[in-house]
């Protein structure tokens, strides 16, 4: 099993284009099937095998909802697309119409935009770290950067173009199976993120990498890593050390611990762009969506406009009703 295995993944990753991170993903689902196999080979599995497998051995085992099983029937019928082109099934591919579970899509958690405002006023500007959690909320709130772009931005990502004979920073996003695209950095962000690359306390770490590059967010206190050892691409802030910044500021200001993750501050990108009646392709090209499918959630988070027309047009307003005087008094209670 592990031989078929370390061919499949050879073969995603080095004949099919995914990243390193999809086929290590990959990977993992096919340890944990493994495990679930035994001994049996799984050149001579059922469709009723697979069905139990994806559906309640990984929802009694794993927890696993619908949603968070899609990715495994993904890679199963992969695997054995693959075992069936190698010629290495006993019959036929058992795998070829098993069904993805079917869920609901649930719409995400958005950070308020005062909550967003409490958030990016929260770091301690008189600090190091404080400084560069404010560049860093505010390239995560003013580009709409997915958690894993954030972490992989190096110096050398920042570029300066002009426009209308102003000279104005970019940046170089990498995400998302090492998808690259170029976004314009807002003023606000530019300065914090100038304010925080000029800091003299980026003297005392060393975060030269082999290149000549350095990482963008500086990790202070790597508790992982012995202190010989803290150099490099070992001083990059990770996933988890911005995760946890973003809680522990949010929750000294009172934010709920919902709207305090990365891809909340995401999402309020999204719905700001919506609001401001930016076309959803340009919304999608911002945020590095390959389908305006995974943007037009924004048409159903951005309820602003919507409220206002609603408030402007419908009939209701536009004729004496029974609530028509207990509304012009609750406005009058709140002008």
């Amino acid at each position: 099993m592990q031989q078929l295995i370390d061919g499949f993944i050879d073969f995603k990753t080095l004949n099919d284009g995914r990243s390193i991170r999809t086929g290590q993903s990959y990977r993992d689902i096919l340890l944990r099937y493994a495990l679930f196999l035994g001994d049996t080979d799984p050149c001579s599995v059922t469709e009723e095998t697979l069905l139990v497998f994806t559906g309640m051995h990984l929802n009694k085992t794993f927890n696993l909802h619908a949603r968070s099983r899609v990715p495994y029937v993904a890679c199963i019928r992969g695997f054995y697309e693959w075992l069936d082109r190698k010629g290495y099934l006993l019959g036929a591919n058992p795998a070829a119409n098993l069904p993805y579970p079917k869920a609901g899509k649930p719409l995400p958690d958005v950070i308020e935009l005062a909550n967003a405002e409490k958030l990016i006023s929260a770091p301690d500007l008189s600090t190091f770290e404080g400084v560069r959690d404010a560049a860093m909320l505010a390239i995560l709130l003013g580009c709409g950067l997915r958690l894993s772009g954030l972490v992989a931005m190096n110096r050398s990502h920042l570029q300066t173009y002009i426009v209308k004979e102003q000279p104005r920073m970019a940046v170089r996003v990498l995400e998302k199976g090492d998808k690259e695209r170029q976004l314009p950095v807002p003023r606000e962000a530019e300065l914090l993120l100038r304010v925080y690359l000029e800091h003299p306390d980026h003297a005392l770490y060393d975060c030269a990498l082999p290149d000549g590059d350095s990482p963008m967010w500086i990790s202070t206190h790597n508790r992982r890593t012995p202190e010989h050892e803290q150099h490099g691409d070992r001083r990059r802030l990770t996933k988890r050390g911005i995760q946890s910044i973003i809680i522990r500021l949010g929750t000294k200001v009172g934010i709920p611990r919902q709207q305090l993750h990365p891809h909340a501050l995401r999402h309020r990108f999204g719905t700001e762009l919506t609001e401001s009646d930016v076309p959803l392709n340009q919304t999608g090209e911002l945020l590095g969506h390959a389908s305006l499918e995974s943007t037009k959630i924004y048409l159903h988070l951005a309820m602003v406009k919507k409220t206002e027309a609603m408030d402007r047009g419908n009939p209701l307003a536009k004729i004496r009703s029974p609530a028509s005087e207990l509304l012009r008094r609750l406005d009058s209670k709140h002008s």
